[in-house]
């Protein structure tokens, strides 16, 4: 948590423009925005460019991309403290938990520091001004449509995925069977493979079902990072393109068998377009803006200010485009983000 004697000197110093603290609105060049994962994970790898670039293109005085060294809320909480101390007045947080996080982003934004959970939310209600992230039943809905259409609307349907216990993992499911149950009884399920989302368990199973059964699956519908990773080498492995399959993220493992027809596609989550908007917003909101009265957020069960920052299918007609077209969902985003969400003096 952070030390309020021992902050709250720095980071009121550091923060110029927040108007709890009775001092005029930040400029762009006073405006420092860290992005913050819960951990170490490729996922966020493109964290990186988009603060860069939102650096340039926004003219802030700073944007980095800051990663705990383990998956430990501690730690998490540790790095944030320390960032507020050296002058970083404006967060986008991964929570390392969904809700011990929000005691962190409360203590910030007592010292008028603002926050936004992105790539994953907060518990409501929550500090953070809102949460951009991936419609998770959109994106493994969509998947699982464009998996069935590959597979010519018939056949068994394999889901490998991350933990059980995990609420997203409960939504994809949902959204797997959904299509599924639309496409009628020529498309059965075969098998709801969860926790297969770090590689050693990944490899065990996921491996180990398609040697045991592989004779058995048509299509595959992957919606964890590692899962997509492993599966795709699995197929590349027995030089299995029969079975047809739809990933998830843009692993280079993954982008390389969509290009040797091992896998059908995979859905991208748009991170870059995550952390290149949450600066933008953070610095608006260091400017004096806040979040408008009646603003409509899509709601989900674990969070009321649900902002969807966008998802498509990478194939092998885009992948070497689909960068371009998520920067193009971020942009789209960014253009119409005030009029929807804010209020600015």
């Amino acid at each position: 948590m952070l030390n309020k004697t021992k902050t709250v000197t720095t980071v009121a110093a550091a923060i110029l423009g927040i108007g709890t603290l009775g001092i005029s609105f930040a400029q762009a060049t006073d405006v420092r925005v860290a992005l913050v994962p819960g951990g170490p994970h490729p996922f966020f790898a493109p964290w990186e460019q988009s603060a860069a670039d939102a650096k340039k293109d926004f003219n802030l005085a700073a944007a980095d991309y800051k990663v705990p060294q383990e998956w430990k809320l501690d730690l998490q909480n540790k790095l944030i403290e320390s960032l507020a101390a050296q002058g970083y007045n404006a967060f986008g947080v991964f929570p390392g938990d969904a809700t011990g996080t929000n005691a962190t982003l409360g203590e910030l934004a007592n010292f008028g520091v603002p926050s936004v959970a992105i790539g994953g939310c907060t518990q409501s209600p929550s500090p953070a001004k809102f949460c951009l992230a991936t419609d998770v039943y959109r994106s493994a809905y969509l998947g699982t449509k464009a998996l069935i259409k590959e597979m010519g609307g018939k056949g068994n349907i394999l889901h490998t995925g991350s933990r059980l216990v995990d609420p997203n993992t409960q939504l994809r499911i949902a959204a797997i069977d959904k299509a599924a149950e639309e496409a009628g009884p020529d498309v059965k399920i075969y098998q709801h493979l969860t926790d297969t989302d770090s590689q050693e368990t990944g490899d065990q199973r996921i491996n180990g079902l398609l040697a045991a059964k592989g004779a058995e699956v048509d299509g595959i519908i992957s919606t964890g990072y590692v899962s997509s990773v492993v599966a795709a080498r699995s197929l590349r492995n027995i030089g299995d393109k029969r079975i047809k399959m739809i990933g998830i993220d843009d692993d280079p493992v993954v982008l390389d068998a969509i290009k040797d027809g091992f896998l059908q596609g995979t859905m991208a989550q748009n991170p870059y377009g995550q952390g290149y908007i949450a600066a933008f917003v953070l610095k608006r909101f260091l400017e004096g803006c806040d979040i408008k009265e009646g603003a409509e957020f899509q709601e989900t069960p674990q969070n009321k200010t649900f902002i969807d920052s966008g998802t498509l299918l990478i194939h092998a007609g885009n992948i070497d485009t689909y960068k371009d077209e998520l920067k193009k969902i971020a942009s789209d985003i960014i253009g119409s983000f005030e009029e929807k969400y804010l209020v600015c003096k």
